[in-house]
């Protein structure tokens, strides 16, 4: 029997298989290891220390404020401040350790310290403690997801008993202070700890022990200062504390331009008006970052100062004025029936640039710490305030009537009551008989401006019957007076400006009331602004508190480059013929400097020669103490606008008195203080005047 063939046994080849294939990638990930150590192994080991850039902007001072003459008027005191940047890796345990430190190195107020900040302490520094006041069904939830790790948080806060934080003492109190200003701030931007009553022993023993205080420094801080105290402080505003930032109003608002949230900026008025001026430009520095840690500061652009502003405020005369509002308030209140008499205004203004020279407000108010009654600073009541104003606004009358054709240069009437139908006799304070536009104006008759306003409507005048007036004539009217400034606003830069208000009703007696300045209300600045308006032949200018804008100054005491200078803006030109204000002019200067004009006793002698309109308005109280009257109480509110010289005007003025005396006895306040403002402007002017022609000829004895 023949053998058969032997049959291979197949394993040893697939075993030879196997180790081939192990073989080729046990190769290819020898040649990758290699890869990876040799070709991309400083890539990679750059990618584990890899850094990471972040930028901090670093708050600089706000510009100053100087008067038109350029005295200081606000300015930065530099004070000795304590710092903390938390960095990105800090623990909280770490920032408890240096703030422990820090306590024993400076004396920290503890009034800020809340509820919560101490509640929150006691958790992180009892943390086992704080861990069982979670019961385990609670942490269940949160793997459950249906509480989340900041519920459990809440729910520690709530169970941390007074009895827990009555266990601190005054020592830790401090740390508490501090560490409440280290938690407050941003990663990588300086927050300030400290920076009021910083003695010169504090800032050295913080600056001995820097190195035991990982974020903590000293630097130099600002604080607002007023070399003029309380004058006009109302109308420069406020800025924020570093304690309080942004205003919460406004923090999405300045967080999307570049703010953070402990910045300090304008919060009223010409601060908050021209903040993005007066902010500056903060110092950027680039923090570099390797496992968290800042390994190096890089300075990408220098911090710059605010620029500063000079304002058209003439601060000497401002005083002065504000002396004399107050005197004559003090000697009116000395008389009777002036219980309700609180406050008085004064707005001087160039006609020519509309810039504002003085804004000046007083007012009685009580001191909250001694209860006694004093004399305040109400400048910003020029803008946010309205009043009636009574004869004053006649001369916008006129003109309408001018505009409207309803009376012509020389039109006259009969001055006498108009007996309307159903109603009071309509009159002036006593007869005038025949009178034209100029004698309506210097005599101050109510019936001209009557006559003209029912001619503006369309109304005939018959005894005891209706006027039969196009109610129209109210928008008319007031449309016209816009043309001053009068019901508009002025365009003032300051926010918050009252535009006054309108009357509602339109009863043919309102429209008459309205023509004499006696229905709808206007702010002082308005007045002013109208004023200047006649004064420079019909342009009614923009009012404005700033005059220039300068770049900060590398020395000290000394002002910079002119940045901007704001130029004078027309808002629109009343754009008649000029004859209309020709007579609206003379108008006012026989006012001032006729015998029979209603100022003429208080500016017939003056050698400045001046132009004005008296207003006496019959209104009813609606100040502060409204609510303790259980019916309105009829007052009187005076006023006066003017300026001078009538010929070449310089300086245009508005006075207004509210609530001046019940019943009476009649009072001139307003005229007085008119006056007496008038002759300080002129005087200062004089004196001034005099000391340039001496310092003149000083320099010129020494060629």
């Amino acid at each position: 029997m023949a053998k058969g063939k032997k049959k291979k046994n197949p394993i040893p080849f697939r075993l030879n298989i196997m180790f081939f294939l192990i073989f080729i990638l046990f190769s290819s990930l020898i040649i990758r290891l290699g890869i990876v150590q040799i070709v991309y192994g400083d890539d990679y080991l750059r990618e584990v220390d890899r850094t990471e850039n972040d930028v901090a902007n670093t708050p600089v001072p706000r510009g100053k404020m100087y008067d038109r003459n350029l005295n200081p008027v606000v300015d930065n005191e530099p004070r000795n401040a304590i710092t903390y940047t938390k960095y990105p890796n800090t623990k909280m345990a770490d920032m408890v350790k240096t703030a422990q430190v820090l306590a024993t190195l400076i004396e920290k107020d503890t009034k800020k310290v809340t509820l919560p900040d101490k509640k929150d302490f006691w958790i992180l520094k009892h943390p086992k403690e704080a861990e069982a006041l979670i019961t385990k069904a609670e942490r269940k939830k949160i793997v459950e997801t249906k509480l989340e790790q900041k519920d459990l948080y809440k729910l520690q806060m709530d169970r941390v008993t007074e009895e827990n934080i009555q266990e601190f003492t005054k020592d830790e109190l401090e740390v508490i202070a501090i560490f409440r200003e280290f938690n407050s701030g941003y990663a990588l931007t300086p927050s300030i700890v400290k920076n009021k009553d910083v003695t010169t022993k504090e800032y050295a023993r913080v600056s001995e022990h820097l190195d035991e205080m990982p974020g903590v420094d000293v630097t130099t801080d600002w604080e607002r200062t007023y070399k003029y105290d309380e004058t006009l402080r109302s109308v420069l505003g406020k800025v924020s504390s570093s304690e309080e930032g942004i205003p919460s109003e406004n923090i999405d608002f300045y967080l999307a331009r570049d703010y953070t949230r402990n910045d300090r900026v304008g919060k009223s008025y010409i601060e908050k008006q021209y903040e993005d001026v007066l902010r500056g430009q903060k110092t950027r520095v680039e923090n570099v970052l390797s496992k968290g840690e800042v390994i190096k500061t890089n300075t990408l652009t220098e911090g710059q100062s605010g620029k500063d502003l000079v304002l058209t405020i003439d601060m000497e005369l401002q005083q002065k004025v504000e002396a004399i509002i107050e005197s004559e308030l003090r000697r009116a209140k000395a008389r009777g029936n002036t219980y309700l008499l609180d406050r008085a205004f004064v707005v001087l203004m160039d006609p020519n640039t509309g810039e504002v020279l003085t804004m000046a407000g007083r007012q009685y108010g009580r001191n909250s710490e001694t209860g006694l009654t004093e004399m305040k600073d109400f400048a910003l009541g020029n803008i946010t305030t309205s009043y009636t104003m009574g004869s004053s606004v006649k001369g916008a009358t006129v003109y309408t009537g001018f505009q409207t054709g309803a009376i012509s240069p020389g039109t006259a009437f009969h001055d006498h009551p108009l007996l309307l139908a159903g109603a009071k006799p309509k009159k002036s304070y006593s007869p005038l008989g025949y009178v034209t536009d100029v004698t309506a104006l210097k005599k101050s008759s109510n019936v001209y401006m009557f006559m003209t306003a029912i001619r503006i409507g369309g109304g005939h005048y018959i005894p005891h019957r209706p006027l039969g007036i196009n109610k129209e004539a109210f928008s008319v009217m007031r449309n016209h007076y816009a043309q001053f400034g009068l019901g508009v606003r002025t365009g003032i830069d300051l926010p918050n400006e009252s535009v006054g208000f309108k009357g509602v009703d339109t009863k043919d007696g309102l429209l008459l009331d309205l023509s004499i300045g006696q229905y709808d209300t206007y702010t002082p600045m308005q007045l002013a602004q109208y004023v200047s308006t006649i004064a420079n032949g019909g342009k009614r200018l923009e009012p404005r508190m700033v005059r220039e804008i300068r770049n900060p100054s590398n020395e000290h005491n000394e002002l910079g480059s002119v940045f901007k200078t704001m130029s004078p803006k027309v808002l629109n030109d009343l754009g008649g013929k000029d004859v209309w204000i020709q007579r609206v002019q003379e108008g006012f200067r026989q006012v001032a400097q006729e015998p029979g004009g209603t100022a003429y006793k208080y500016f017939g002698g003056k050698s400045y020669r001046a132009a004005a309109k008296t207003g006496t308005a019959e209104a009813f109280y609606d100040g502060p103490r409204r609510n303790q009257y259980s019916e309105p109480v009829p007052t009187i509110n005076l006023t006066l606008v003017g300026y001078a010289p009538h010929n070449n005007p310089e300086v245009a003025f508005s006075v207004v008195v509210p609530w001046v005396y019940q019943g009476k006895p009649a009072d001139d306040i307003n005229k007085r203080i008119g006056e007496l403002t008038m002759d300080a402007y002129f005087k200062l002017k004089e004196k001034r005047a005099k000391g340039e022609s001496n310092a003149d000829k000083a320099v010129e004895s020494t060629q």
